[in-house]
């Protein structure tokens, strides 16, 4: 059995997606839409950059979920390979929007204004500087979880990432990942500041929370073909209802992303189709089990040589 998955911020390139856009007319006019959708030529700016401006929150999200939107129907349309056979759809953070469209919960124009507010309101929920990310390496969720509640009366930090054994992302006011690196020193624990502008996946994403609850609850959602793992329980649903409230809480709340992959595993996958730019999702499923066959699909190549 597979399941397929969708990556999230910071996959991105300035130029992914140009092979489909230049040999499939479907992609074209799903850049097309994006475009007259949002306003602005999304287009210009994955194709062609300045990679500032593609890397900025608000536009990183919808152009991630575009490319992997196009790769996915060129799979489906193109080449006839049947992807909403896969046991269940997941994607990491603002992949989870991915997954959610290409199995029909939302549709493509709306996915594209959603991730465009998203990814504005959590960029400004703190003021630049203020807060930031944290990626710690080689220790253990329950070691990490035991320093914080050690040291909750000196500092506030939190868990925004799961990501797979060993590699966990902790979010922050800077002033308090300053002093919490220093602990991880202390404790010979790896730890990287990461090159992101705000802490997301914390309590301090509240105002994005409030943002994000009153635009989801003008949305209709769609019964879909396949059950999501949600990011917030890394359990499967498929309840529009429950879709929606964990949609909310995803913006505060810790992304489960190896729990999720653990549990698409024991419920008897053995094969992860990562459609999207990078590969990051494909090497952290790796670092979870050795035991699974990944596909990466970004090109052309990959695509002819996907067996499922």
């Amino acid at each position: 059995m597979f399941s397929v998955i969708f990556p999230g911020q910071g996959s991105q390139i300035v130029g992914m997606g140009k092979e489909f856009y230049d040999k499939f007319e479907l992609v074209k006019s799903l850049f097309k839409e994006a475009d007259e959708t949002l306003n602005y030529s999304i287009s210009k700016l994955i194709l062609e950059g300045p990679k500032e401006e593609l890397d900025l929150t608000a536009n990183t999200q919808p152009a991630i979920f575009l490319i992997s939107y196009s790769i996915f129907n060129v799979i489906k349309k193109e080449f006839k390979i049947d992807l909403n056979k896969a046991k269940y759809f997941a994607g990491h953070s603002l992949g989870e929007y991915s997954a959610l469209s290409c199995a029909g919960y939302l549709n493509f124009a709306e996915t594209l204004k959603i991730l465009r507010i998203r990814g504005d309101a959590m960029q400004n929920s703190v003021p630049k500087g203020e807060g930031g990310m944290v990626a710690v390496l080689g220790s253990t969720v329950e070691a990490i979880e035991k320093i914080l509640k050690d040291n909750q009366n000196k500092l506030i930090a939190q868990i925004a990432n799961d990501n797979s054994e060993g590699q966990i992302v902790l979010s922050g006011k800077t002033k308090d990942l300053e002093k919490l690196t220093e602990t991880l020193k202390d404790n010979s624990i790896k730890n990287i500041k990461l090159p992101v502008s705000a802490p997301f996946h914390c309590s301090l994403m509240s105002k994005a929370t409030e943002i994000m609850t009153e635009e989801l609850n003008k949305i209709s959602f769609s019964d879909g073909s396949n059950k999501l793992i949600s990011n917030v329980t890394a359990e499967p649903v498929s309840s529009t209802e429950d879709l929606k409230s964990l949609l909310i809480k995803q913006i505060e709340n810790r992304v489960r992303w190896r729990e999720s992959v653990l549990n698409m595993i024991n419920s008897d996958v053995n094969h992860f189709v990562e459609i999207g730019p990078g590969k990051v999702l494909s090497g952290l499923v790796k670092r979870i089990s050795r035991e699974v066959t990944i596909n990466t699909i970004n090109s052309l190549e990959d695509i002819e040589n996907l067996k499922i």
